[in-house]
């Protein structure tokens, strides 16, 4: 007999996000804390004491390894978007017409500065 006239279910053809998009799903792993360190490559001992002390200074825990070998790469791109990350940017909100103006005369904002 043929299979089309069971019923096996719908085929799903789509794939899980987390398998190919490489996307975090878990929003609690927090970079650079005790639970989740960040992990750092570079290519010598004294370079490893700098970062060291930028990690220190950013009060983040990192596992740092040294790879000596030639034509090595330096990984600390998890540490240089912690540290370059801004900060929240806030606007003062400017009067409406009809509100006091804000240099103190006691007139509207449209009969003042406006």
């Amino acid at each position: 007999m043929s299979d089309k006239f069971f019923f096996k279910g719908r085929q799903d053809a789509r794939q899980h996000h987390t398998a190919y998009g490489g996307f975090q799903t878990n929003a609690s792993q927090k970079s650079g804390s005790k639970k989740y360190p960040l992990t750092l490559v570079v290519t010598s001992d004294a370079r490893k004491q700098e970062v060291e002390a930028q990690v220190a200074r950013a009060k983040l825990y990192a596992n740092i390894s040294v790879d000596t070998r030639e034509g090595a790469v330096e990984s600390i791109t998890e540490l240089t978007a912690i540290l370059t990350k801004g900060g929240t940017v806030t606007t003062v909100k400017s009067p409406s017409r009809n509100d006091i103006c804000n240099c103190g005369s006691g007139l509207k904002f449209k009969k003042c500065c406006g």
